[in-house]
């Protein structure tokens, strides 16, 4: 993926793994505000708030025990009469939440009785879902979360993270002023404009920021005070959200363009004042217009992230490594075949073709020549190369047009078939039938989510197949998770 940045913003750009001290003293991008921000001695809101007794201390998430707070507690943090007189460990109130919970028939019912655990007591919100995060997990992030970004305006109550629009133009610097936490280590922010599979859901896709820094404290340990998601709200073109009268954003068009751009730029320049040189911002379900040079842009000048683009990407490589360890040979001596050329799509491809380079020594275009993509026009091959985006450009091989994906499993007749389309069903039974027809073991990921979105479930993929021995997955959260699970059955 590096050398398809290089390619984007020019190879003499430097990294911002390379850059001195020096290089990047007052934000690293020009400094609006006239001084680096995260040097000074400043409170973060303009007003102190202690919390540390009394009914103010039971509607503080960060230290809410609620029943479980004893005796001495009670006394010493003037509770009394505040709470009835049991006291109720954290383990029988874990047990009684996960009883009510299941109790729900509805995922989005269960979504939302989690959130509301998590804005009034986080120590049990955090315990519940590593204890149960088997089955948590659907519920706090996919698939769950598409349907509540879907409804977020109907099951609005409480804000969560912060909330950055058009509005704020040129004052982004004091909004972030008045998240109440300073230590920010992991900024996850979207502009809601590709929302998993289920495409621009505006504002209300504030939904995934929350829900995967949940996932990141849960499973990678991270404090919740240091993770900030954040909602940029630049409009949006979704008609039915527009005339929606519980929609919480800004009811316009998007922004695009150069407004677009000034307004990215003025929030990534505040961050880094407000927070420092070592602030994580994760892009999360931009569109691919705009990921892409987002992350090309700012890759040299702030530690970014693009989970679409990057982190799929090593979670699928990890599966295929895996994989190889039962169906044999070396990742340069397999054909990969994609449905899918976005971020996803193409991130997982640069990275297969890099690590082929890696291990073979040979140069990243040829690697790339054992890897092909179908997107909505068919492969993507060398007469389409002008009308093609340019994140598209490196995986246009040549080979006559093929205008859809059967035809192009029985012309390139590849190992591993990869789904990132976001459309749901489209691996048919004919499709798996032809791959398994030509290979013993053929390697079938199913990535789009929700799961609803999958372009096939494992049990049609096995049931299709009629080989003694598949290794398959469907991943409706492959993002959730920092490892891929891989099935196969004898």
């Amino acid at each position: 993926m590096e050398s398809t940045m290089k390619e984007i913003r020019g190879c003499d750009a430097p990294c911002v793994l390379d850059m001195d001290d020096a290089a990047t003293v007052g934000g690293g991008v020009e400094d609006t505000y006239g001084e680096d921000r995260a040097t000074e001695e400043q409170l973060v809101t303009p007003w102190t708030v202690s919390v540390a007794s009394g009914y103010n201390l039971l509607r503080d998430p960060r230290y809410n025990k609620g029943l479980a707070f004893n005796e001495r507690e009670r006394e010493t943090h003037y509770l009394r009469g505040l709470l009835p007189p049991a006291i109720v460990s954290q383990e029988l109130q874990e047990r009684k939440i996960m009883h009510n919970i299941r109790q729900y028939q509805l995922p989005l019912q269960k979504y939302m009785a989690m959130m509301d655990l998590q804005e009034g007591n986080e120590r049990l919100f955090y315990k519940l879902l590593i204890d149960n995060v088997e089955e948590l997990l659907p519920v706090v992030y996919t698939p769950t979360v598409g349907e509540a970004c879907q409804k977020y305006g109907s099951i609005f109550s409480r804000p969560q993270g912060l909330y950055i629009s058009l509005k704020e133009k040129g004052k982004i610097l004091e909004v972030l002023k008045n998240w109440p936490e300073r230590s920010i280590q992991v900024i996850v922010v979207t502009d809601g404009e590709r929302i998993l599979g289920l495409g621009d859901l505006g504002c209300q896709g504030m939904g995934i920021p929350v829900g995967k820094l949940a996932l990141y404290t849960a499973l990678g340990g991270l404090r919740p005070s240091a993770c900030l998601p954040i909602t940029l709200d630049v409009g949006t073109n979704n008609e039915e959200l527009l005339n929606d009268e519980f929609y919480i954003g800004l009811r316009q068009k998007r922004a695009t363009g150069q407004e677009y751009a000034d307004f990215l730029h003025e929030f990534m320049t505040a961050v880094k004042q407000n927070y420092g040189e070592k602030v994580l911002i994760q892009f999360e379900d931009f569109a691919n217009h705009n990921a892409f040079e987002l992350l090309a842009r700012y890759g040299t000048t702030h530690l970014v992230f693009n989970d679409d683009i990057q982190g799929t990407a090593s979670v699928v490589l990890s599966g295929l490594v895996a994989a190889l360890k039962l169906v044999g040979g070396t990742l340069a001596e397999h054909t990969y075949l994609f449905l899918g050329a976005g971020e996803a799509g193409t991130g997982i491809a640069e990275l297969i073709a890099l690590e082929i380079s890696r291990q073979t020594k040979a140069p990243i275009e040829e690697c790339r020549k054992k890897i092909w993509l179908v997107d909505s026009k068919g492969l993507i091959v060398s007469s389409r190369k002008e009308s093609l985006q340019h994140f598209k450009k490196p995986w246009a091989h040549e080979h006559e047009l093929v205008g859809n994906l059967l035809d192009a499993v029985n012309t390139i007749k590849p190992s591993v078939l990869i789904g990132t389309s976001g459309k749901g069903q489209t691996f048919t039974q004919e499709v798996v039938e032809s791959i398994s027809s030509f290979n013993e073991r053929p390697i079938i990921l199913s990535l789009s989510n929700p799961t609803s979105q999958s372009e096939c479930t494992a049990e049609q993929a096995y049931t299709w197949s009629k080989v003694w021995s598949l290794l398959s997955t469907t991943l409706p959260f492959c993002q959730n998770l920092l490892f891929l699970q891989l099935q196969c059955y004898g």
